[in-house]
């Protein structure tokens, strides 16, 4: 869609009254003509909208000094058909000139897109169209949206051009007010005017509530939307098709990043069980140690072993035994949280962090888990009934140890002793000092 070019600006000075009227009749309704008496009640109109030309009386051409604008004298004795001809003639200049200037700044602005195809994380891609697409509008604040719809909870935020309390603010106010389900149903940018975000903006005094609204789709699931207050300043047709240019390379840049985040997690999950395998683990307990430290939380780890699993191998082959270990991890996700994490640590030994989980807490999770499994009935190919039991060492950061390395040896060694005192039984870190 291209935008649509705005009326040309003809700002008459001095000369016959019935000049201006002259002209607007040969130029057409595409070209707007005004009048003035003196060079003086020139200067407000060339501040406002841009001027494409400037017809001064010979009288009144000293008076002008530079008005920035081609300036065309008519001289003494000559046809207004003349006039028109040169009118229309600097006119067709000044567009050609508006052209390529246009071309230019679109030039610019695609390859200032370029950088998010370099984008890998589909959060970056949202702040950095933001980023991008304010300079182009000419503003200055703005807020970006995001989640990923298959996962409750994944929702994003960005803010530019608030100052701290502001943002603040904001970001307390919109974990609650967010936007609704029809602004990401939106398939190209917008004006818009309310909703929740425009009613909060507007109540900490950031714009009237009208606002311009760029969604962003993903192949997948990655959707979000850009939303810029207009603070008075509506926004044209240019602004729209420059927010529909941005939003072009940023969907092409979230399906990149969907793609790149598909395959790093395909890279992080275990094969048989399809949960994640020691890899993960691994970096997932560095960061989980890492936000319990700053949050001043506690993070529970549990070692998992299976008790005398080598049999059900030997018994009913490796086949089956593949097919009791998914089972076994279904049940597993079934016992803790969304926002836990089970891997399969190999074999078939498993572990599950407990973000915000104190030991007494992780205990009682361990035991739940321990009875469950007990009570839970395997299959073997031909439907026979497989019985299983379970191990499990438990260990709370920091009551236990302050590092990767030290909670999962110390969970590691409780369940071993929990193997030690007879199996099906769970045992505490705590308990290895005695």
């Amino acid at each position: 869609m291209t935008a649509e070019l705005p009326r040309a600006r003809v700002l008459c000075v001095g000369g016959r009254p019935q000049l201006a009227e002259t002209l607007r009749e040969a130029l057409g309704p595409e070209v707007a003509v005004e009048r003035f008496e003196t060079a003086a009640a020139l200067g407000e109109a060339l501040a406002g909208e841009p001027v494409a030309l400037v017809i001064a009386a010979p009288e009144r051409v000293a008076e002008l000094g530079d008005p920035g604008v081609p300036v065309l004298v008519q001289p003494e004795g000559l046809s207004t058909q003349w006039l028109e001809t040169a009118v229309a003639r600097e006119l067709e200049r000044s567009r050609s000139f508006e052209a390529i200037e246009r071309l230019r700044s679109d030039v610019a602005l695609l390859e200032s897109c370029r950088v998010l195809l370099h984008c890998v994380d589909p959060g970056e891609v949202y702040a950095v169209a933001l980023d991008l697409l304010l300079p182009a509008l000419q503003r200055s604040q703005g807020l970006a949206f995001f989640r990923r719809s298959s996962m409750p909870g994944s929702d994003g935020i960005a803010f530019r051009g608030f100052d701290e309390n502001s943002a603040t603010e904001l970001q307390r106010r919109m974990s609650n007010d967010k936007p609704g389900s029809e602004f990401y149903a939106l398939r190209e940018a917008s004006t818009v005017h309310g909703g929740p975000i425009g009613e909060v903006l507007e109540s900490l005094g950031v714009g009237s509530g009208a606002a311009l609204v760029v969604p962003l789709h993903g192949a997948d699931s990655e959707e979000g939307l850009l939303w810029i207050p207009e603070l008075g300043r509506p926004s044209s047709e240019a602004d729209l098709e420059r927010a529909r240019k941005v939003a072009r390379y940023a969907e092409l840049a979230l399906t990149n990043a969907e793609r790149y985040m598909q395959a790093k997690e395909k890279a992080f999950i275990d094969d048989v069980t399809e949960v994640y395998n020691a890899r993960y683990l691994l970096q997932a307990t560095e960061h989980e140690i890492r936000r319990a430290d700053r949050s001043g939380k506690e993070l529970s780890v549990l070692f998992l072993d299976l008790d005398r699993f080598k049999r059900v191998n030997d018994q009913f082959g490796h086949l089956v035994g593949s097919n009791t270990l998914r089972h076994l991890s279904k049940v597993l996700l079934e016992c803790i949280r969304q926002v836990d994490t089970l891997a399969r640590y190999g074999g078939d030994e498993f572990t599950i962090l407990l973000v915000d989980t104190g030991h007494d807490d992780a205990l009682a999770v361990s035991e739940r888990i321990r009875r469950t499994v007990a009570e839970t009935l395997f299959e073997a190919a031909d439907g026979a009934p497989i019985r299983l039991t379970i191990s499990i060492g438990v260990a709370t950061f920091p009551d236990h140890s302050d590092s990767r390395e030290g909670m999962l040896d110390l969970a590691d060694k409780a369940m071993y002793r929990a193997k030690s005192l007879g199996r099906n039984c769970v045992c505490s870190a705590a308990e290895l000092a005695r």
